[in-house]
């Protein structure tokens, strides 16, 4: 056995790193984090000085068994995960974990490097240290300040906004960015301006274009020419003019590189460039640098090692001519405050390997590292060279001034290999090549043109702006912008159209609630200090416990002071402060909140358990609702909303009509004492059902056809929990209703043969979805399971199915505990119910059992007489 084991965090890693240690090094991965707070309330206790509770997380028990019987066994335990604060977090997680087996040889140490290649491992190995206190401290006061958030904010929002299923400390303030440039977009008024432009051309018949900058003694502003009669009469008066060059204005200008990536830059230029989401391209940069392809990929440096600096110079060198390469080497300097986490930039680990070096890459990683390798080259080349020249065309009449500006590369310098993409940038007015002019010439004037122009509204964020203003505002940390994106993405807060973050009506409604009862936790500045204190923490100036308790004393009675409110009460503030949105005012001047469907009724906000509506004043009287959000929404009045005529049966002639009953949305057939009847499925929309979709759903079970083994039908059908087949009484479920109709034979045969192979794998060690907590009156543990018909909750002893509108991921132990409780009384309900039966039933039998062994008692004690 090795005398050393070495543990880092993945098997990509360990493998590549394995191939540069002896035969007196073992390398095993950790998988990542091996513990985590048990998600449930408790898990960190404010009342005991933030005491943290961890668990294993149930994928890594093999893991740190095998972990922990070989550190055991060996003479040193080196720690080798990644140089930042999560691979600090994960060191030292497995150092306590260790440390609790009593499973840690004498000597344990750290170790970092920030590129694997073999001289940086070799060179960390002789170089060992301690883990790193502050660095540890900064992760336990970050993950207990996401704790006490998530766990304390969200049960508000559960029950005082109804809908909503979590806000996060960073992720709130990114949904409020997103909605607060939405608001900006809606309430953006365009301003109408024109563009005048004259055509000419040299003595030498060359053409080119200026733009009208003086008129009649004015000097023109954007908003100058605000109407197309002005713009007309400009117009022809440039055609009218006879004009003279009076300057000929040129200056030589240059543009410097771009330092190389930091995590943010990276994730930005990737999502410009390569079209990547902020979590692909952190995925596809940790896959290039665990290969040991780059360095590490979580940084906010800008700095390079002085070997990388010479051999990018070097590459330059053989790869382009002399005069690409400056005079000097290019030193850029870092502008991130914490110290502990500005490691190098993200650069190639050998430059001299360009991108045709690595065709056989998967496309991503080839596409990112091409990205990389010309950005890094790039910020050591020569700046590129332009001549700026400027022409000014005056009328000799006095009544117009043109201007013609364009550019000239004069060497392009690192723009030969690598031009950054700017995002939402305007071009500029004229990078255009302009003719020979000569100060004193007339040009000819050949035509005009008028252009109309609007201002526009400020545009939405894509992930590289978003990404961009979070870390100008110093929220969050680049490393965690790719899994705030994809929380709001998830939750379903924001959709991604065409590239762009658009909230969500529910992201909007839980926007309004945090700015307006939890005013400080979404300001900018708030939670950018909060950020700079982490920093602090992490360079050990501040006690991070301090830190969550500062925090603490307000946070905390602000949720009980909400929690305190009337859901009516909190329903009325949103009303009012959402009024613009949910209410904006009408083009002919009438009253935005006047109800449609009755005289007198005027709409507010409402809220249900299914979330938030527009409602009438008049309920119950009137039954008008339409949906949270946008006034173009469409209303519905329900008593008079179904049943809805779809049309005739082909067949027989009867109607067919979608109905409203206790359970939703049906389709009927007919009116008989009992029609035949189909739910409309969830995953449909109720206004796309027509006429054949109703009769395909009153079809159903659709026979497939018989199973090729068997000779028995396969049918496809719709059932409580959803789509799925059947044959033989066995099942399998389907992905959507579309399935339902489009499956075909040989489909559903591999469908069927694979739910019958999975079936009852992990039962018997089944893991719970969440851990909620103790009963409040038994102190059993409830967990969430997720069962073979749906999630349910259990003590061990009660299990309780969830009922059809919650929503599990905002279960709360309440609920969980009140669902187990209507179940436990449920149970002996239905004994007593049944007991006087069964006493009947037993006394009738009792008797003649009494008899029989009456009658065969004296027969028995007879034959034992003979026998004697």
């Amino acid at each position: 056995m090795a005398n050393n084991l070495v543990i880092v965090e993945s098997p990509a890693k360990a493998k590549t790193i394995n191939k540069y240690l002896g035969s007196d090094y073992e390398v095993l991965a950790s998988y990542g984090h091996v513990r985590d707070l048990p998600p449930k309330d408790g898990s960190v206790n404010p009342d005991e000085d933030f005491a943290m509770t961890w668990q294993v997380q149930s994928d890594r028990s093999k893991q740190l068994k095998d972990i922990a019987a070989k550190a055991k066994a060996a003479d040193a335990l080196i720690l080798a995960t990644d140089p930042d604060r999560e691979g600090e977090a994960i060191s030292w997680h497995l150092y306590e974990h260790l440390k609790a087996k009593k499973s840690l040889p004498d000597t344990v140490r750290r170790v970092t490097f920030n590129q694997i290649t073999k001289a940086a491992v070799t060179s960390a190995m002789a170089s060992p240290r301690d883990l790193d206190g502050p660095l540890i401290d900064a992760y336990l006061a970050r993950r207990a300040l996401d704790y006490l958030v998530g766990f304390t904010l969200s049960p508000v929002l559960w029950r005082k906004l109804p809908g909503a299923k979590s806000a996060g400390r960073v992720q709130s303030v990114a949904l409020r960015l997103i909605t607060e440039r939405e608001r900006e977009i809606e309430v953006f008024q365009a301003q109408e301006y024109w563009t005048v432009k004259g055509r000419f051309e040299t003595d030498k018949g060359q053409a080119f274009e200026a733009r009208l900058v003086r008129w009649q003694g004015t000097q023109l502003d954007k908003f100058t020419l605000s109407k197309a009669a002005l713009a007309a009469e400009a117009k022809a008066d440039v055609l009218a003019g006879e004009y003279q060059v009076g300057s000929v204005e040129t200056k030589p200008v240059s543009r410097n590189p771009y330092p190389p990536f930091t995590t943010s830059t990276l994730q930005q230029e990737a999502s410009r460039k390569l079209g990547m989401a902020a979590s692909d391209t952190m995925r596809t940069a940790q896959a290039l640098y665990e290969a040991g392809h780059i360095t590490y990929m979580r940084t906010d440096g800008v700095e390079m090692a002085s070997e990388a600096i010479t051999e990018a110079r070097q590459v330059i060198a053989d790869r382009y001519t002399q005069r690409h390469l400056p005079d000097k080497p290019r030193i850029y300097k870092s502008k991130a405050k914490n110290a502990q986490e500005a490691h190098e930039a993200i650069r190639p680990v050998n430059l001299a390997k360009g991108p045709e070096a690595l065709s056989s890459l998967p496309d991503a990683q080839r596409r990112l590292y091409d990205l990389i390798w010309k950005r890094t080259l790039a910020s050591q080349m020569a700046s590129a060279k332009f001549d700026r020249t400027t022409v000014l065309l005056q009328d000799r009449n006095g009544r117009a001034e043109l201007r013609a500006s364009g550019q000239v590369t004069v060497f392009p310098g690192f723009l030969a290999l690598y031009e950054e993409t700017r995002d939402d940038a305007e071009e500029d007015e004229d990078d255009r090549a302009l003719p020979k002019i000569e100060k004193g010439s007339a040009p000819a004037v050949k035509d005009a043109s008028a252009e109309q122009h609007f201002t526009q509204p400020p545009p939405r964020y894509s992930e590289a702006s978003l990404v961009k203003r979070l870390e100008e505002l110093g929220i969050g940390r680049p490393s965690t912008y790719a899994s705030i994106l994809q929380v709001l993405k998830d939750r379903g807060y924001v959709r991604l159209e065409s590239k762009r973050f658009f909230p969500d009506e529910k992201g909007r409604l839980l926007t309004a609630f945090l700015e307006r009862f939890f005013t400080r936790y979404v300001e900018y500045d708030f939670t950018a200090s909060l950020e700079e204190q982490l920093d602090e923490i992490s360079a050990g100036d501040i006690d991070w416990k301090t830190v969550l308790r500062d925090f603490w004393q307000d946070f905390y009675p602000k949720t009980q002071e909400i929690l305190g409110l009337k859901p009516s009460e909190i329903t009325e503030v949103l009303d009012e402060y959402l009024a613009p949105f949910l209410f904006p005012p009408n083009e002919d001047g009438s009253d935005p909140r006047a109800c449609p469907s009755c005289d007198d009724g005027r709409l507010y906000l409402r809220s249900s358990r299914n979330g938030p509506f527009i409602g009438c004043s008049n309920y119950p009287e009137c039954t008008y609702t339409r949906p949270y959000g946008s006034p173009d929404a469409e209303g519905v009045d329900k008593a008079g909303a179904y049943p809805k005529d779809l049309g005739a049966h082909p067949e027989d002639g009867e109607p067919i009509t979608i109905r409203d009953g206790r359970f939703g949305l049906f389709v009927q057939k007919g009116e008989e004492k009992k029609p035949p009847r189909a739910s409309i499925p969830k995953d449909v929309e109720p206004e796309t059902v027509d006429l054949e979709m109703a009769l395909k759903l009153l079809s159903l079970p659709r026979v497939i056809g018989q199973h090729p083994e068997t000779g028995n039908d396969i049918e496809a059908s719709i059932g409580r929990y959803g789509p799925y087949l059947r044959h033989d009484g066995k099942y399998a479920r389907l992905a959507s209703t579309a399935e339902v109709f489009e499956t075909g034979m040989n489909a559903a045969v591999a469908k069927l043969a694979d739910a019958e192979k999975n079936a009852g794998k992990g039962r018997k060690k089944a893991e719970p979805l969440k851990v909620l907590g103790p009963h409040p009156v038994s102190g059993e543990e409830i967990r969430l399971m997720d069962g073979r018909y749906g999630p349910y909750v259990t003590d061990g002893s009660v299990n309780a199915s969830l009922k059809k509108d919650m929503d599990q991921e905002a279960l709360t132990l309440e609920q969980a505990a009140e669902l187990i409780d209507e179940r436990a009384a449920k149970a002996p309900a239905k004994k007593k119910r049944k007991a006087p039966a069964k006493k009947k039933a037993a006394a009738k039998k009792a008797p003649a059992k009494k008899a029989t062994a009456k009658k065969k008692a004296p027969a028995k004690k007879a034959a034992s007489a003979e026998e004697g």
